[in-house]
């Protein structure tokens, strides 16, 4: 029962992730001369990794992935019928950049981070497959949301992926401390795999 009782707040913490971070998105971060380099929603979004890689390391890619498209419909879904502007085609681009970068950079993620699980170094997995996402996810909803809008979107997406490569690094820190805490509730891994973290 708390095996399920994970899984379910993963994924609604990753729908909730989602969709604070397409709506901070959309407000630059007016401090320190930063507002044509920076959105709010740089600072939220990269917390989807960090869940992403702790269901993976705790329970494998199977089940990472289940969140991830969990997470998607909860998020992704919901910004697009409640919080779109149907209206406005650039909350629409948001909405639809949103889905297919999340959906592409976090199964790109869930692969990456499988490939290198074994990885003596514990850091190396959830460090390299973040990394990697958070350029395709940047990339991919930054030309699908902005692109050949008045928003300098290339200046925003170099930003947002330099905040996005400093919050991967601290993420680090609460993967290492919380992943003793899932793994106690997860069945799933013997202390054999735990101790090649």
């Amino acid at each position: 029962m708390k095996i399920e009782r994970l899984f379910l707040i993963l994924s609604l913490l990753m729908g909730a992730i989602v969709i604070s971070s397409n709506y901070l998105v959309q407000f630059p971060f007016k401090h320190f001369g930063l507002e044509n380099l920076l959105t709010y929603g740089a600072f939220s979004y990269p917390v989807t990794f960090l869940i992403t890689d702790l269901a993976n390391r705790a329970y494998g890619k199977i089940i990472a992935r289940k969140i991830v498209y969990l997470g998607f419909i909860i998020g992704v879904i919901l910004t697009f019928f409640v919080s779109t502007n149907f209206s406005d085609l650039i909350s629409v681009r948001i909405a639809i950049g949103s889905g297919i970068a999340f959906l592409v950079a976090q199964n790109l993620d869930i692969f990456t981070f499988d490939k290198l699980r074994f990885n003596k170094n514990w850091y190396i997995a959830p460090f390299v497959s973040s990394m990697i996402g958070s350029i395709i996810d940047t990339f991919l909803f930054f030309s699908i949301s902005f692109y050949k809008t008045e928003f300098n979107w290339v200046s925003l997406a170099f930003g947002d992926l330099t905040v996005k490569f400093i919050i991967a690094l601290l993420m680090l820190i609460p993967f290492r401390m919380l992943l003793s805490k899932i793994t106690e509730v997860s069945d799933y891994n013997s202390n054999a795999n735990l101790n090649k973290i």
